[in-house]
């Protein structure tokens, strides 16, 4: 392991294209989650997959469902008052003007009998909905257990939009990114190297110093006090205007910012992306799951950082494989590791969503600002950051 390095992150605002289509395609997987069980649906049953294009003044939906029979009205309310609520009131894309087009259909057969689970007469359990490979990650460098690159390219972006949206910071629009680069000595964060902060604002002439006068509090209000010196590289709007943004600037596509998603590059990533899956996707849920084992044996004191992988087969219900890398940091061996967190936790495409609670609406939160690192909320959201494991995890090594 290096001892002295840079490393960066970035993050994306609610409003960046992408975004907006991560927003959009969570939002239908939450109303399948409320509706259904109006319509006396079993919350296990339900199905969602769906994907999002947005460009100027348009927005396309597709993707396969089970569930609930939801008029397409009513999905498409949904879809503009998402829009709104990001904060899209602009010529090139507006939540009442934009044309939206639906383009849901059944979930494949195929795919279903692969998920569903206890058939009459068999004893399958529920398999994965897909194969694939999820990564989990957890470090102690920040109390959210997180890379710090990223955990504070989120928390700017974060307190700028708080700001927006309260109506305190009505020149900014709902469109920006943020970069951060972190200076590590005997591998802890220590401070800051570069800052990148491109925000879109809705005064056409603004300058970029105009936007640093509006960007600057927070940026400095979300970092470590001392971390920003006399050798931090300022970068905001570098190209020198950012008027027109959304959609109507660049196209967006669900699934476009996994890293962002993540762990902004500091481990690996299994590919797929979260956001439009209901649970059954272990896309998702696996992640989630192997966040939260990781972050649990982080919590434990077993290791100061690690990352747990788990493999799945369509169809198949218990994982292939799992791994940890506790990278050199750990109190006791990978190998038990591995073994305890087997014992832990049921791995199970249907255990996951026993164990995290997943059958609920709960995905629209999560779109923008990271699936990890986040407080849990009291309704369920967030369920894999809670560290309830870590006394288990200790009692099992």
């Amino acid at each position: 392991m290096r001892a002295s390095y840079l490393f960066t992150s970035e993050s994306v605002s609610e409003g960046h294209p992408d975004k907006v289509c991560d927003r959009i395609s969570d939002e239908i997987v939450d109303l399948f989650f409320r509706e259904g069980p109006k319509q006396g649906l079993d919350p296990w049953a339900i199905r969602a997959a769906c994907e999002t294009l947005a460009t100027t003044n348009k927005v396309v939906i597709a993707g396969e469902t089970r569930g609930p029979l939801l008029p397409k009205e009513q999905l498409e309310q949904v879809i503009r008052n998402a829009i709104k609520d990001i904060g899209y009131e602009q010529d090139g894309f507006h939540w009442k003007t934009a044309d939206i087009d639906i383009l849901l259909h059944e979930q494949s057969a195929d795919i279903a009998q692969g998920v569903d689970a206890l058939q009459p007469g068999t004893n399958k359990e529920e398999g994965a909905g897909d194969q694939g490979i999820m990564f989990g990650y957890a470090t102690n460098e920040t109390p959210e257990l997180m890379p710090a690159p990223l955990h504070y390219a989120h928390k700017i972006l974060r307190l700028i939009s708080e700001a927006r949206h309260a109506g305190k910071e009505k020149v900014l629009g709902p469109d920006s990114k943020s970069q951060v680069t972190v200076q590590y000595e005997n591998g802890k964060p220590v401070g800051v190297r570069e800052i990148v902060v491109s925000h879109q604002h809705l005064i056409e002439d603004m300058t970029s110093n105009q936007v640093r006068e509006r960007v600057e509090p927070y940026v400095r209000a979300a970092l470590p006090e001392g971390w920003i010196n006399g050798k931090t590289i300022w970068h905001i709007n570098p190209t020198g205007k950012f008027f027109i943004g959304g959609p109507d600037g660049d196209s967006g596509l669900t699934g476009r910012k996994i890293i962002v998603d993540t762990y902004g590059g500091a481990a690996p990533h299994g590919g797929g992306a979260f956001s439009g899956k209901d649970p059954t996707k272990v896309d998702r849920s696996a992640a989630y799951a192997a966040r939260y084992l990781a972050k649990n044996i982080v919590a434990a004191g077993l290791a100061d950082k690690a990352t747990l992988q788990l493999s799945y087969a369509i169809g198949v219900a218990r994982p292939l494989s799992i791994y940890i890398d506790t990278h050199g940091t750990g109190k006791v061996s990978e190998d038990k590791l591995e073994q305890a967190v087997a014992e832990s936790m049921d791995l199970t495409p249907r255990g996951i969503r026993k164990h995290l609670d997943l059958n609920k609406p709960i995905y629209a939160r999560t779109s923008s600002y990271g699936h990890f690192g986040r407080t849990p909320d009291a309704d369920g959201g967030f369920s894999w950051e809670k560290t309830d494991l870590a006394e288990t995890l200790k009692k099992a090594v």
